[in-house]
C-alpha cells in the first residue's frame, strides 16, 4: 500500500510577514537616507549660486567703474528688494538669476546690501535652523545663524 504525504510548498503566513516587515524596515532606512541628501544637495546649490554671486560681482565692478553701489548704504532682505537695488552690482542680470537660484533652493530668506566699497549677500539655507550662507565682498564666505546676516552698516557678513 502507497503511503501519501502531504508536504506543503509554499510559504507560511508568518514567513510572508516576517519578509514583508523586514522590506518595510529598509524601505524607511532608505527613505530617511533621501531625504537627508536632498537637503544637503539643496545647500550646496545654494552655496554654489551664493559663492558665483562673489566672481560675477568682480566682473560686474570691473565694468562699473570700480564701484559696487551708491555712496550710502542700499540694503534690501526680499529678493525683489535685492535685484531692484538701483545703482548697485545686484542690478546686474547674472548676479539676479543666481540670487534667484540660491533663493529658490533655499529657506525663501535673503538679505543684501551694497555702498561703492563693499557689498555683502546671504540667502536662507534649506531651513531656518540652518541659517544663512552669505558672502560679501572681503572674500568672506560663512554659515550664519544671527538674524541679520548682512551689517548694515559695514555690508560685511556677521
Amino acid at each position: 500500500m502507497k503511503k501519501f504525504t502531504s508536504y506543503a510548498r509554499g510559504f507560511t503566513l508568518i514567513e510572508l510577514l516576517v519578509v514583508i516587515a523586514i522590506i518595510g524596515i529598509l524601505a524607511s532606512v532608505v527613505l530617511v537616507s533621501l531625504g537627508t541628501a536632498r537637503s544637503k544637495g539643496n545647500e550646496s546649490a545654494i552655496k554654489a549660486n551664493v559663492s558665483g554671486i562673489r566672481t560675477q560681482a568682480e566682473l560686474a565692478v570691473a565694468n562699473n567703474a570700480n564701484v559696487y553701489g551708491p555712496a550710502s548704504i542700499s540694503v534690501a532682505t526680499t529678493l525683489a528688494g535685492c535685484q531692484g537695488l538701483a545703482g548697485t552690482i545686484f542690478t546686474d542680470v547674472t548676479i539676479q538669476n543666481q540670487m534667484k537660484s540660491a533663493y529658490d533652493a533655499g529657506y525663501k530668506a535673503i538679505s543684501c546690501a551694497a555702498k561703492s566699497d563693499a557689498w555683502g549677500v546671504a540667502v536662507g539655507l534649506s531651513s531656518s535652523a540652518n541659517g544663512y550662507y552669505c558672502v560679501d565682498s572681503t572674500g568672506n564666505a560663512t554659515t550664519t545663524t544671527n538674524a541679520t546676516p548682512v551689517n548694515a552698516t559695514t555690508t560685511k557678513c556677521q
